[in-house]
């Protein structure tokens, strides 16, 4: 009670007030923790441009650089030197055969616009603008290809932006200017992401969608669209990476690790939003240049690439552009087991139940205690029954007879809880790892099931797919829920049985309530469900089989 509230505040902290009042009038809140030297509202206003026309169309008004890489297809618009072309060529929309690729980034003026923009500041260096048109060194950026762009101003300097592309889904920027002019001139690169709309997957409490960023030593999953809306919203910090998250797919601006930066999301007209980000000034001399290097991140959030980015190539937090919660360190060691076993069985629906297979054997000793203690508690049920009646009218003395027949028989009531207990963190962290990560995307299993991360599409509601016709959601029951709904009716029918007839009726329509709770979740989640349901059905007959004696007296 006491200590409730200090829990609550280092797990759930409020965002701090944004706004204060003066004179009666509320004001905003000035940001202490800004940059002096680097003002991000010198960076271009979030595009929010309504005429929506044909894509084709508007990539060819504009010169461009192709991308072409064994997972991304592209281009670069030398107008304004953006990455606003980008399809992610190993991934498709629909388990459809002639599904088109995932498009990720679109130019502006066309539907979903989503792009990225890389420039400096002006605070009297006279940067490019952002209709510049630059000139390009070559026409194809491919792996261990680099192109550069080029442009100049009026007053001598010359603008370089190197752009590079990895085996995976990163760019690399590296942005310079040479100071061919008379006096010193301020120089601070930006990078922005822009985008028209909110994304398709909703946001919940378990799966941040929209806007995230890693500074201060944390991952921030705070921040959504809807707080945009209100202003932009802000931060400072030395390391760290922001950009738009989705369910599978990622786009984030990685300026460098050891440079302060102060980064924003700020919303625009039209329903645009934009994450970007400035740093701080570096005063360059006539006769120098400085190059400023920055990654800019836009694919698919595949476990491994993502922790290779942090682990190897030192980007703080990206691995956590996954939300895995708090049951992290659960989480990511099941999937990279459950990973492991489908490299090896190459079904990822047997992966599945090789893992179901693996962690029952693992708590198969605790089990054996808890069906022991459940045989023992139905061999107590009429004992208790006859206690009950003989004290039925004075409660207190019912328990305590009730509490020294535990003692006596040496049955312990809560032993049965134990492995439920023990395997509800299990349990949640497969169904994160089923609904976030990628690799189980559109992965089929048997017959019918050609994506074990969706539900179950057959229901005998519309004659499993004859009828022309889609059921409400709630009512959607695939043949899988239905499997899972009898698996749990006779695991049900193992445990000891209430004595209140009450009890009794509630227990004997939980199977069929879970079937229809579950039936939404991802067929990989029943799965696991259904083969868990099955090797407990499985163990106990092994208790019988090895203990006749606690079947005979459950049987009395």
């Amino acid at each position: 009670m006491f200590g409730g509230q200090y829990v609550v505040s280092y797990f759930f902290p409020s965002n701090p007030p944004t706004t204060q009042i003066v004179d009666g009038k509320s004001k905003p809140l000035p940001n202490p923790g800004a940059n002096s030297g680097a003002n991000t509202g010198a960076v271009p206003a979030a595009d929010g441009s309504a005429a929506v026309r044909d894509r084709n169309i508007v990539l060819g008004e504009t010169p461009r650089v192709r991308i072409d890489t064994p997972n991304l297809q592209g281009s670069i618009n030398l107008k304004g030197a953006r990455i606003d072309d980008l399809v992610l060529v190993t991934y498709k929309e629909t388990i459809d055969k002639n599904s088109p690729p995932i498009r990720l980034l679109s130019p502006s003026g066309t539907a979903g616009a989503y792009f990225a923009g890389f420039g400096w500041r002006d605070d009297g260096l006279k940067p490019p603008a952002s209709d510049t048109i630059w000139k390009a060194t070559g026409d194809v950026l491919s792996i261990g290809k680099p192109v550069t762009l080029d442009a100049t101003n009026a007053s001598g300097q010359r603008f370089r932006i190197q752009i590079s592309v990895d085996d995976g889904y990163m760019f690399t920027v590296r942005q310079t200017v040479a100071n061919a002019g008379a006096g010193p001139v301020p120089v601070a690169a930006y990078g922005l992401i822009n985008r028209i709309g909110i994304f398709h997957d909703p946001d919940t409490w378990t799966v941040q969608i929209g806007p995230m960023s890693a500074h201060n030593g944390g991952a921030h999953y705070d921040v959504n669209f809807s707080d945009v809306d209100t202003g932009p919203q802000k931060f400072n910090t030395t390391g760290g990476w922001l950009g738009f998250t989705d369910k599978y797919w990622l786009t984030a601006l990685v300026p460098d690790q050891g440079v302060a930066f102060d980064g924003q999301f700020r919303p625009g007209p039209n329903k645009a939003y934009q994450a970007d980000y400035a740093v701080t000034p570096r005063l360059v001399q006539p006769g120098s240049a400085v190059t400023q290097t920055s990654r800019f991140f836009a694919g698919a959030k595949e476990v491994k690439l993502l922790d290779r980015y942090t682990d190897k190539e030192g980007i703080a937090l990206f691995d956590h552009g996954i939300d895995w919660g708090w049951f992290r360190i659960v989480e990511k060691p099941i999937f990279y087991y459950l990973h492991w076993l489908f490299q090896m069985v190459g079904n990822f629906g047997v992966a599945i139940i090789l893992l179901t297979v693996t962690i029952r054997g693992l708590m198969f000793p605790i089990a054996q205690r808890q069906f022991a203690s459940m045989a023992a508690m139905r061999a107590l049920q009429p004992k208790m029954k006859a206690l009950q009646e003989r004290y039925k009218d004075d409660k207190q003395k019912q328990q305590q007879e009730v509490m020294a027949l535990y003692k006596t028989e040496k049955v312990n009531p809560l032993a049965g809880c134990l492995p439920t207990f023990l395997q509800i963190p299990i349990f949640y962290a497969l169904y994160k790892v089923l609904l976030l990560t990628i690799e189980m995307r559109h992965q089929p299993f048997i017959l019918w099931i050609k994506d074990l991360s969706a539900h179950d599409p057959l229901t005998p509601l519309n004659l499993f797919g004859y009828l022309a016709f889609t059921p409400p959601a709630f009512l959607a029951i695939g043949i899988i829920p239905i499997l899972l709904g009898i698996s749990m009716y006779f695991q049900f029918k193992l445990n000891p049985a209430p004595m209140d007839e009450t009890q009794k009726q509630v227990f004997a329509i939980m199977p069929w309530v879970l079937m229809f709770v579950m039936a939404p979740f991802a067929v990989g989640l029943q799965v696991y469900w259904i083969t868990s349901n099955v090797l407990t059905i499985l163990q106990q007959k092994l208790l019988y089989s090895r203990h006749p004696g606690l079947k005979e007296a459950a049987a009395k």
